[in-house]
């Protein structure tokens, strides 16, 4: 039996979302859409709970933008972006090697997007090369409306306290229901901002998802143990816990 490929679709503008599972429906109708995203922080939630085959990104959406849930996909899904940029982005796109479908999406346009997918989908994507890299940090520093500032501090209860934390002594990020847990060489602490939006204000250079409930900085990572084939987990410097890697990120500390 064959398999039917699965789609997550991005887009915070409900008409143009509409538009795009409509026409979606009638040019790909044996895909099965698994998720819909309003922002980029839900689009790579839902990506690493659904892991679906490919991905439809609007390039500016709250939280994350298209280009940095792009960056995180890498290799795992086929992306296809969705812009209202002119031919300065579909320029790069094609210097890229990724696809693009250019507002409001046009059928035709659409068709051919899905004959590439479907040509695509018994390969590995392409997407997180070197050049590909390099053309989403500049496309990220050059489009308006897609830079992210990165934050520094963070408010957090600890006990009956308020304290303003420097993220740089951060060892980890880890979701615990509502909240997020905090944990720090001499203390831990909560806050009430679910991790998925958290990432979204992290520096992806200094701050690696490890798991989709975890978050380590780089610099307080002192090893990774490999347990099997497809699993590790990581050893955290002044911390007894040992934090798993979901096979998602494994390529992460792979030599």
């Amino acid at each position: 039996m064959t398999t039917r490929p699965t789609i997550l679709v991005a887009e915070d503008e409900p008409l143009m979302r509409e538009r795009l599972l409509e026409l979606l429906a009638q040019s790909w109708p044996e895909a099965h859409v698994v998720l819909v995203a309003e922002n980029g922080n839900d689009a790579w939630d839902g990506f690493l709970e659904h892991e679906p085959d490919a991905a439809f990104l609007d390039i500016r959406m709250p939280g994350l933008s298209g280009l940095d849930v792009a960056e995180r996909i890498g290799t795992l899904a086929h992306v296809v972006f969705v812009t209202a940029y002119d031919q300065y982005a579909v320029d790069a796109f094609d210097a890229g090697a990724v696809d693009y479908l250019l507002k409001p999406v046009q059928p035709d346009r659409l068709d051919k997007a899905v004959a590439r997918l479907r040509d695509k989908l018994g390969q590995r994507p392409a997407a997180a090369g070197a050049d590909m890299g390099d053309l989403l940090r500049h496309l990220k520093a050059a489009l308006p409306g897609v830079r992210q500032e990165r934050i520094r501090w963070i408010k957090a209860s600890v006990g009956r306290q308020v304290r303003l934390i420097d993220v740089d002594e951060v060892l980890f990020f880890q979701s615990d229901t509502r909240y997020t847990r905090i944990v720090l060489r001499d203390y831990e602490a909560l806050v009430r901002t679910p991790l998925k939006d958290l990432i979204s204000d992290l520096d992806p250079d200094r701050f690696w998802q490890i798991h989709r409930a975890t978050v380590v900085n780089v610099s307080a990572v002192a090893s990774a143990e490999r347990l099997d084939a497809e699993r590790m987990q990581v050893l955290i410097k002044g911390c007894s816990e040992k934090l798993p890697v979901s096979r998602t990120f494994v390529h992460l500390f792979r030599e």
